[in-house]
């Protein structure tokens, strides 16, 4: 029995399996589909964060630190993401659609002191859950091949900014992943009483850390150039890895009966979440326009998956996007008020079957809507965002996956513990 499949194979049952199989047929291979993600906000402009600096006092950047140097607010934000996700294969021209909607971001964020910012946040960083069944007949006798997988990585970050100079800054945020992975291939024939199953369990409790650089500097009396760059290190933790190659059969509680263990292992591994690093260059009028881009870059790490290692391959990300704010003093027009976001990236991801690798674009957009009745220096407001794009080929059988993804994020900004004064 072969311990390992391939995409074409899973195409060709990912669409009548619809209604069991997770969000992307993708999140079967690896760690899952990964959900880790910006702000929406920040989403919006094609996930530039390396090099934004947001001009005005109620944003702490969480995928750069450094990059905070303008917060003199607490900050709350509470963000939600919708997914709608349009799968096509050449296969007998099959497509199927699939939602879900899920938290993805939660965070806290407050200065300790002119130079000094502090934050902490929650988000899903990955996700499988699928089902796929494949049924072959020969000479009267049927074989059936089960393939299942669930679980969830999130992560909780704390972070901190120091700005050294008015115009130079560093950064550092510490990451911790915790959850767990399922994955089991199950075959048997119709003239057998047993089946036989390839089971892996991950554990996995780690911890990483980002450290982050960013650098601004004002021409004239308001233009600006931000450079910034980040670089993700140090897996700490351990991914425990179990693998259990056995036979049983199922009594009518669903219960694996008359188990016999033909092969188990355990490993553990320090190397799930990959090293990265990021650049990115903006330039901009202060409370008017930004404009900037990013390269990002993931070393590919190796998983078990089903008792045979996985390779994720090198991968790499370029964004470019920005805001455009007509008029954030203009109190006779709310719309002059609204920030105007917009992007674009082009990811070459870290899947490859049969040499053909499975990539990603997609455009972006976004608002971010104030408070009608707050001040310009209490700018909570809410956040909405706008991806369209595309993932994957129909070369070989693949799957192409068309996705229109929605983003909506609360920011609520004040000043906490002020000491107030009485005449």
């Amino acid at each position: 029995m072969k311990k390992f499949f391939v995409l074409p194979m899973v195409a060709a049952v990912f669409f009548a399996s619809a209604q069991t199989i997770g969000n992307s047929p993708y999140a079967a291979f690896g760690i899952g589909d990964v959900k880790y993600d910006n702000t929406t906000d920040v989403n919006a402009m094609g996930g530039i964060s390396t090099a934004y600096i947001w001009d005005f006092n109620n944003n702490f950047n969480f995928s750069n630190p450094a990059a905070s140097k303008n917060l003199e607010l607490t900050t709350i934000k509470v963000e939600a993401t919708n997914e709608n996700n349009f799968f096509k294969s050449n296969f007998d021209n099959m497509s199927v659609n699939k939602h879900s909607t899920y938290l993805s971001n939660l965070s806290i964020a407050f200065p300790l002191s002119p130079k000094v910012k502090f934050g902490v946040g929650y988000q899903p960083y990955s996700s499988k859950k699928y089902s796929v069944l494949v049924q072959n007949e020969q000479d009267g006798v049927t074989e059936a091949n089960l393939f299942r997988g669930e679980g969830t990585l999130s992560t909780v970050q704390a972070a901190l900014a120091y700005q050294i100079t008015p115009e130079f800054a560093l950064g550092a945020r510490t990451n911790f992943y915790f959850g767990n992975l399922y994955d089991i291939n199950e075959l048997t024939y119709s003239n057998a009483e047993l089946i036989n199953g390839y089971e892996t369990r991950n554990k996995v409790k780690t911890f990483n850390f980002t450290l982050g650089t960013a650098y601004q500097k004002k021409y004239g009396l308001d233009r600006k150039l931000t450079l910034g760059a980040t670089y993700t290190f140090g897996n700490t933790g351990q991914m425990e890895t179990s693998y259990m190659n056995s036979t049983y059969y199922y009594n009518g509680n669903s219960d694996k009966t008359n188990m016999s263990i033909i092969d188990e292992q355990y490993s553990s591994d320090k190397n799930l979440i990959p090293t990265e690093f990021s650049v990115g260059a903006g330039y901009g009028r202060d409370a008017k326009w930004f404009l900037g881009t990013q390269f990002d870059y993931k070393k590919g790490e190796t998983i078990q998956f089903l008792g045979q290692p996985f390779v994720n391959q090198n991968s790499y990300r370029i964004a470019a996007g920005g805001w455009y704010l007509p008029n954030f003093n203009n109190f006779r027009s709310y719309f002059s008020r609204v920030t105007y976001r917009y992007g674009a990236y082009y990811e070459k991801g870290n899947l490859s079957f049969n040499g053909t690798d499975i990539n990603q674009f997609a455009i972006t957009g976004g608002l971010t809507l104030p408070f009608e009745n707050r001040s310009a220096n209490r700018l909570s407001g809410i956040d909405v965002g706008l991806e369209i794009g595309k993932r994957g080929t129909l070369e070989n059988n693949m799957i192409r996956q068309n996705f229109v993804n929605f983003r909506i994020g609360l920011n609520f900004a004040d000043k906490w513990f002020q000491k107030r004064l009485y005449d």
